[in-house]
């Protein structure tokens, strides 16, 4: 195991999911836990930390209280913010959780110098626009995790149409994290077979539905909250390729400074992902749908940060 800390702030659902996700893969050798409700981050700690013992697991699990204390962590992740609901869209978050991340962000900058700072909150795009706003730092060290769930959806849904193996799917989702998301179905491939050659139009659509509303789908079923699982797990996917410095691609929500056309305006791309954060964007040649989609996409996420920059 590395020496490495990781700070949670907000341990709901996604925060103590990730923390307990982290603690038994031995990712990193110390999660700080924190959030409003001190009982509930007390009690997370106390439950995650027992169970690394079951498993003689070594990661230290301590509850923070004070904003001081949430400090010299290598990665923050900031989950902070209220749950989507039946009927609520992740646009309907906008300003509440822009609010949060406005509380939080300055005191994780400031007693968090050296770290990278990973956004969960939704929705997604925008409160990564906040948090580099409000900082002040380079876009390398703030980024949204978004496109490695995206991507495991439509996964998840080809899984389903052709009950392959998991581990022969290739799929990337681009994009804002949102009803626009853009898959990248002629990229997608089943043992280097495209997709297109595997599936009809019908069932090829079926998936691309699906995966635009795979976390709408979650919310409906629950009817009190949202998704926590595949979002946690996604996230220590991103923590692990940072900590690690493993210079791994995955698509992930960064500010674009002229990459695909666009600047100012933080969106899903695929990224080199190592000890520095978003170490580098990738630039794919898009066909010329994926390039109308993906302009929708921004314009989306461009709608939200209008809204927010009104609010300033």
């Amino acid at each position: 195991m590395n020496n490495k800390k990781v700070g949670i702030i907000g341990v709901g659902n996604v925060g103590a999911t990730l923390a307990y996700t982290l603690a038994l893969k031995n990712i990193c050798s110390t999660i700080l836990l924190k959030d409003i409700r001190s009982d509930l981050t007390k009690a997370m700690a106390l439950d995650i930390s027992q169970a690394t013992f079951a498993s003689k697991q070594k990661t230290k699990i301590i509850p923070i209280y004070e904003n001081e204390d949430f400090c010299d962590c290598d990665v923050v992740v900031i989950t902070a913010g209220i749950a989507r609901r039946p009927g609520m869209s992740r646009d309907d978050l906008l300003n509440i959780n822009a609010g949060i991340m406005e509380s939080v962000i300055n005191d994780v900058i400031l007693y968090n110098p050296n770290s990278i700072i990973i956004i969960v909150s939704n929705p997604l795009d925008a409160m990564v626009y906040k948090a580099l706003e409000i900082s002040k730092w380079p876009r390398n060290k703030i980024i949204g995790m978004a496109g490695i769930l995206d991507s495991s959806r439509m996964s998840h849904f080809i899984y389903e149409k052709l009950n392959c193996k998991k581990d022969e799917i290739v799929s990337s989702v681009m994009g804002g994290h949102g009803n626009e998301m853009v898959p990248l179905i002629s990229s997608v491939k089943i043992s280097q077979t495209p997709l297109t050659e595997l599936l009809s139009t019908e069932d090829i659509n079926c998936i691309i539905n699906d995966t635009k509303n795979g976390g709408v789908q979650i919310v409906d079923l629950l009817q009190t909250g949202s998704a926590y699982f595949a979002p946690a797990n996604s996230t220590a996917v991103m923590i692990d390729a940072i900590l690690n410095d493993k210079k791994e691609i995955y698509p992930c929500s960064v500010m674009l400074e002229g990459e695909y056309g666009y600047k100012n305006v933080v969106a899903g791309v695929p990224v080199i992902l190592g000890k520095n954060g978003a170490e580098k964007i990738i630039e794919l040649d898009l066909d010329e749908t994926q390039t109308v989609s993906f302009d929708k996409s921004i314009n989306a996420v461009i709608e939200l940060i209008d809204i927010l920059k009104v609010k300033i």
